[in-house]
This record gives C-alpha cells, sequence and structure tokens, in this order.
C-alpha cells in the first residue's frame, strides 16, 4: 500500500487543522492505521491509532481530547482532526499503515509499521 499524507499547514496558537492521509494499493480495511509526528531534533513519537473498521482507537495522552483519529475505508482515507493546537505539537506527521487479520488490533510503535506516508508539515506558532 502507498500512503499520501496532506492538509499540514501553518496556524495560530489554538487553532484546527485535519490531517488526511489517502491510500492506494491493498485493501485499505486490512489495516491497522496510526498517526505518528516528529519534531526537529526529536525521535518520532506516537499519536493515534484506529483499528480496522473504525471501531476503536488509542491516543498519546498528550492530544487526547484534542484530537480525533478516523477512517473512511470506502475512500481509502484515515483522517486525524486537530483541535486547539499548541506550539508543541509543531512537527512532521506521518501516516502509517500495518496489515492485521486481528479487527481489534491496534499498535502504538513505529516499529510495527511497515508502510509510511511521506509527511506533511504542522507548525503552530504562538
Amino acid at each position: 500500500v502507498q500512503l499520501q499524507a496532506s492538509g499540514g499547514g501553518l496556524v495560530q496558537d489554538g487553532d484546527s487543522l485535519r490531517l488526511s492521509c489517502a491510500a492506494s494499493g491493498g485493501t485499505f480495511s486490512d489495516y491497522v492505521m496510526g498517526w505518528f509526528r516528529q519534531a526537529p531534533g526529536k525521535e518520532r513519537e506516537f499519536v493515534a491509532t484506529i483499528t480496522r473498521g473504525g471501531g476503536s482507537t488509542v491516543y498519546e495522552d498528550s492530544v487526547k481530547g484534542r484530537f480525533t483519529i478516523s477512517r473512511d475505508n470506502a475512500k481509502k482515507t484515515v483522517y486525524l482532526q486537530m483541535k486547539t493546537l499548541k506550539p508543541e505539537d509543531t512537527a512532521v506527521y506521518y501516516c502509517a499503515a500495518e496489515p492485521t487479520a486481528y479487527v481489534r488490533k491496534m499498535f502504538r510503535e513505529a516499529r510495527d509499521y511497515s508502510y509510511w506516508g511521506q509527511g506533511t508539515q504542522v507548525t503552530v506558532s504562538s
């Protein structure tokens, strides 16, 4: 599967953005999807993950209540709705995919994902 992330940009503290990640190739509904981010000088960190059918999600603590991951399997797209953005959310955001036979499976570790998008820059100014 190939992944194409989009939707990043420069916003103000407290603004919202929605990131999209469009998949091509493969059967999208076979994949657990995740979002990660990497700030300058820091390691890539987990943001959110969602099961194949979209029924369950997990978030990193600092984004709980502000970010929402969702997916539209018919459109082969996963989204990350980000609200109340903060300067510390500034990073390159990556989407990732991993096939699984388990409908309840989710992955929080970058090493568990085989497929990655190219990243989209999110910059939050104070």
